[in-house]
């Protein structure tokens, strides 16, 4: 389901948001019981849901009955179905109480480095365990209580993923500006021994947490919290907008440190533990001039939207695309999806993992959209992602495909992952490029076709291309298969665009 999200909040009974249906699968039990788009749910078996999880145990009974509220009239909706069967509803909120809000003021929050002016819900800061549970967000656990845990363990609310930094208490501490940083890691531990898998993140700030701090941190993790299914080692990123002095991006040589020193400790776990359990982040990589590890040393890429093995699993779809009709390369690993939304019944895909293009847009052939499948192409990215599709390109031996790299002046500092890039900057560069070629865009710049100032690709100088972020997709749209979706601007001159690099999820 595609749904067309309903505008927020929803009605409130009780101080609680009343979740309300998106959409609907007409064959489904939901649909054939006569649940419409609109109705907002009041109980299901007389329990109000607080939120999607509670929602999805209380509709996978074989008879559930919804009390529901449809243009201001009360009504009862029956379902029968199989037991575990989905409804076929999805809800327009993941979390229908109150969206736990992170209480840490971290100097090096990327949410407090947005410029103004862009969507209200760019700027919430969420330390919520049941969008961890079901997106895949970082928390610090600071709000964490031990009847959340009960509720972790009672429900199997399993991988979580937690925000590290460091095991040192005082330095976390200062780290989250919280108090409670150099305590609430107690519940880290209380989630491994009841067998909770648990993946963490050290954000790392030099001159902070780095150097002796960042293998202090490493050795801790080994002393208490040896069970964690992984830990990414991510460098801090730094916008135009940050009012924070001592926040600074890492020098060649800090990078290079650090990737030496989880080099280092990857051989001392797998020695302790069987496994590398550490890795640093490809821009780690990139911005130490190194060589990306081998594939092979990513084990399943648990941590690849973390930017952890993305070069390598991109590399490897590249050059081996054996991928079916839906373009995903059939042998790409499987890696984490931040989190399970995708079994969860009713839950819906928002935030990072809202779909990235706008409900109803529609496949497009490129040699219709640029005068012809051998039209010259080009490649919009972000300045990594140019390097690691640099040779990539040029294995192919196509003079007719170029890289259109993309500063980042929207956020400016370090920001140069794909990701992040915004129409306005998209729309600069393509000014300056000629019509009648074809220009591929990566589908990781959007989210229900908007890019994160507002514009969508309707607004650029030259129709694009959008493209699957995945390196299969883009050597077939490279080749002149249709893989992805045209988007041309109103009056546009027909050419196309797609572009598909290296993206990194933002941590904090």
């Amino acid at each position: 389901m595609a749904p067309a999200v309903a505008a927020r909040p929803g009605p409130i009974l009780g101080g609680v948001e009343i979740p309300q249906v998106v959409a609907v699968d007409p064959d489904s039990p939901a649909g054939l019981a006569g649940v419409l788009v609109g109705d907002a749910i009041e109980t299901i078996n007389g329990e109000r849901p607080r939120d999607v999880i509670q929602y999805q145990l209380l509709v996978d009974e074989r008879e559930v009955s919804l009390e529901i509220s449809r243009g201001g009239l009360a009504r009862t909706v029956d379902v029968v179905k199989g037991e575990g069967e989905p409804l076929g509803v999805e809800v327009d909120s993941a979390v229908f109480d109150q969206v736990r809000t992170c209480d840490n003021h971290c100097s090096f929050c990327f949410i407090y480095q947005l410029p103004k002016g862009m969507r209200r819900s760019l700027y919430l800061k969420d330390d919520d365990y049941r969008l961890s549970f079901l997106y895949g967000n970082f928390t610090t656990l600071t709000r964490f209580t031990e009847a959340d845990l009960e509720r972790v363990v009672t429900e199997g609310l399993s991988p979580l993923y937690v925000s590290i930094h460091a095991t040192d208490r005082r330095v976390r501490s200062e780290l989250l500006r919280n108090r409670r940083g150099a305590t609430s890691l107690r519940w880290l531990r209380a989630l491994l021994d009841h067998g909770v898998e648990v993946h963490g993140q050290v954000v790392v700030c030099p001159g902070v947490n780095d150097g002796e701090v960042l293998a202090d941190t490493l050795l801790g993790v080994l002393d208490r919290y040896p069970e964690l299914a992984s830990l990414a080692v991510v460098p801090l990123g730094v916008s135009d907008h940050s009012n924070e002095p001592d926040m600074r991006p890492h020098t060649r040589a800090e990078a290079e440190a650090v990737v030496d020193l989880v080099a280092e400790w990857q051989e001392v776990y797998l020695a302790a533990l069987g496994r590398r359990l550490v890795h640093a982040a490809d821009e780690y990589h990139l911005l130490a001039g190194r060589p990306f590890p081998a594939a092979e040393t990513y084990g399943d890429f648990e941590m690849y939207e973390d930017g952890i093995g993305m070069a390598r699993a991109f590399e490897r779809e590249f050059t081996s695309p054996a991928a079916g009709p839906d373009g995903r390369d059939r042998g790409r690993p499987e890696g984490r999806t931040g989190g399970f939304f995708s079994w969860v019944d009713g839950a819906p895909a928002i935030g990072y993992r809202a779909p990235r293009l706008a409900d109803g847009a529609e496949a497009a052939s490129p040699a219709g959209a640029g005068g012809g499948g051998r039209s010259p192409v080009g490649i919009l990215t972000g300045r990594y992602g140019a390097e690691v599709l640099a040779p990539l390109v040029e294995s192919l031996g196509r003079p007719d495909v170029r890289l259109i790299p993309i500063d980042n002046r929207f956020f400016g500092g370090n920001i140069a992952v794909t990701g992040l890039l915004v129409g306005e900057d998209i729309a600069r560069h393509l000014a300056g490029e000629p019509a009648g070629h074809r220009y591929l865009l990566p589908d990781v710049c959007l989210s229900g076709g908007r890019f994160l100032d507002g514009t969508g690709p309707e607004d650029l100088p030259h129709p694009v291309e959008i493209v699957p972020t995945d390196g299969a997709a883009l050597r077939r749209a490279i080749d002149g298969e249709s893989v992805g979706d045209s988007c041309a601007p109103a009056g546009g001159d027909g050419a196309g665009a797609t572009p598909v690099t290296l993206t990194v999820k933002v941590a904090s």
